[in-house]
């Protein structure tokens, strides 16, 4: 027998498997519950609104009561995900084939989890509130393996893999200074109103719109009045469709069936907390991304990685001026904006190199050392060539200023030049974050030009910062065993090791573990 669950309940559910304790437990369970009301595209928190709509889901497809239970455990991202999932997956051979080749590929999925962390709950909470399908977030791991920077030769680009001509009728601009393809905020909605337009616009089936994502709704179009002319089904598998899409859709769906049941394959499926990581601050003008990496607290590598969109040194001049920052720097970067004036708000003006220039005489002319004009434009010698885009200090910025005099007092101490051979699954993104710098300094240390496509075994000189180690900070999750947990398949799930685990807990190891059962779990905080 089902037996229907409110969203009260299923509020008070939320702990059943992963609970948090510390500065940044989830107060949730202390909270009166307000009626539902649809969040605004930028409200990016947890809210009863989404646990209606799960409870409805979960109540449509005729689930039980021990179902909903565990369908409650929504403190993982990707188990809110799994809790909605709604397509059925038949086994043909090419979901098995793309399936078992993730099945094989766990350390694919681990770096698709890191590349996702930042903005997935994003891409949930856009889908809820737009009533999509949950599959949809699973996407961008096939159309980019969630890697903002992705260029394909056809020209395609960002996570979502915008064609300029889609980008542009979908609301996405494209200069010298922004790219909307690559922000992954502005690409994530425009992707969604297209696969919104191509479901109404396509039979209203889910498969046709993501299909036509892949192959253009011309394509599919056709596709289906070739068949309403013979008086056949119009439904995706009936459609006559070019290899790449027929090929296209069951990788999504290898995803969502490895989703659905991991455990089948053995599948571990990296930690993401439930809540929001972004938040978007709009500055309102212009704006020196050095100067709001400052006033976020953050480094220009940081803030860089999560505003991709952004392919110079500050915001588009004629906007957006939208910026994406870890959730808990924005109240601290709004606060520090309101109090900056105009004028500080711009370090740089930009000099492009012409003919007859030289380093030592742009230097003189701007009244700055050549070492200090290196060293801002990460230059490793004094070679500059024609048409190549320098930064010079506003001699009115404080702020740029105080910049020079410190890349001058340290000019004789350069970065360490790091070799890093590419490995299997590597990108630019990837790295950028790993060394803390970002992806232009690296395609320019590196002569790569945009797009260029990275070889397994390619070296790359990357100059690392020397900074003072960091402890990372850590958060307590009390987690709840669940049928067939392991302390292998747990520790690899939250990336710590099976010794702390027991360590943690005083486990037994000659006992086994038992659903049901708590655990306490220390995890880089930085991580979920």
């Amino acid at each position: 027998m089902t037996v229907r669950i409110s969203a009260v309940v299923l509020l008070a559910l939320l702990s059943g498997c992963v609970s948090t304790t510390g500065s940044n437990a989830d107060n949730t369970a202390d909270t009166a519950v307000q009626p539902a009301v649809k969040p605004k595209a930028t409200d990016f928190h947890k809210d009863t609104a989404s646990a209606e709509l799960i409870a409805e889901r979960l109540w449509s497809a005729g689930l039980s009561e021990e179902q909903l239970l565990e369908a409650s455990e929504l403190e993982d991202l990707w188990q809110r995900i799994q809790a909605q999932l709604s397509f059925k997956v038949p086994q043909t051979r090419p979901i098995i084939e793309h399936r078992n080749f993730y099945a094989d590929n766990q350390g694919y999925l681990d770096r698709i989890a890191g590349r996702a962390q930042p903005f997935l709950f994003f891409i949930v909470e856009e889908l809820e509130r737009r009533q999509m399908p949950l599959e949809l977030a699973l996407l961008p791991i096939v159309e980019s393996a969630f890697d903002p920077y992705a260029q394909s030769p056809s020209r395609a680009a960002g996570m979502w893999q915008f064609m300029p001509a889609t980008a542009k009728r979908f609301g996405l601009a494209q200069n010298s200074w922004y790219d909307g393809r690559k922000d992954v905020v502005q690409s994530t909605r425009a992707a969604l109103d297209y696969l919104e337009y191509l479901y109404n616009t396509l039979e209203h089936d889910w498969l046709n719109a993501i299909a036509a994502y892949n192959a253009g709704e011309g394509r599919i179009m056709r596709a289906i009045q070739a068949n309403k002319k013979r008086r056949l089904p119009t439904d995706f598998w009936s459609l006559d469709l070019p290899a790449e899409t027929t090929a296209y859709v069951p990788r999504l769906l290898a995803l969502v069936d490895i989703l659905q049941r991991p455990e089948e394959f053995e599948i571990v499926w990296k930690f993401i907390a439930n809540e929001p990581k972004i938040a978007i601050v709009d500055a309102g003008r212009q704006l020196d991304l050095a100067v709001a990496a400052e006033l976020a607290g953050i480094s220009v590598a940081d803030l860089q990685a999560l505003n991709p969109g952004y392919s110079q040194w500050a915001t588009a001049p004629e906007g957006p001026h939208q910026l994406v920052l870890p959730v808990e720097k924005a109240e601290h970067f709004s606060a520090q904006l309101a109090q900056t004036p105009v004028e500080k708000m711009m370090q740089w003006q930009p000099y492009q190199v012409k003919s007859g220039d030289t380093l030592g005489a742009i230097a003189k002319r701007y009244g700055i050392s050549v070492a200090a004009l290196q060293k801002l434009n990460n230059l490793t010698s004094n070679n500059i060539r024609i048409g190549q885009n320098l930064l010079i200090p506003r001699s009115d910025t404080t702020a740029a200023a105080q910049q020079t005099q410190l890349a001058e007092a340290t000019a004789q101490t350069p970065a360490t030049a790091v070799k890093h051979q590419i490995q299997r699954g590597d990108t630019l993104w990837d790295l950028s974050r790993k060394y803390d710098v970002t992806v232009a300094q690296i395609r320019e240390w590196n002569k790569l030009a945009a797009g260029a496509p990275l070889r397994e075994g390619q070296q790359l000189t990357i100059y690392s910062k020397q900074q003072p180690l960091v402890l990372a900070t850590t958060r307590t999750l009390n987690y709840r065993v669940r049928p067939g947990d392991s302390l292998s398949k747990i520790a690899q799930r939250f990336s710590v090791s099976v010794a702390d685990i027991v360590k943690w807990n005083n486990i037994n190891t000659e006992n086994f573990l038992q659903p049901g059962q708590q655990l306490k779990l220390l995890v880089d905080a930085g991580a979920v």
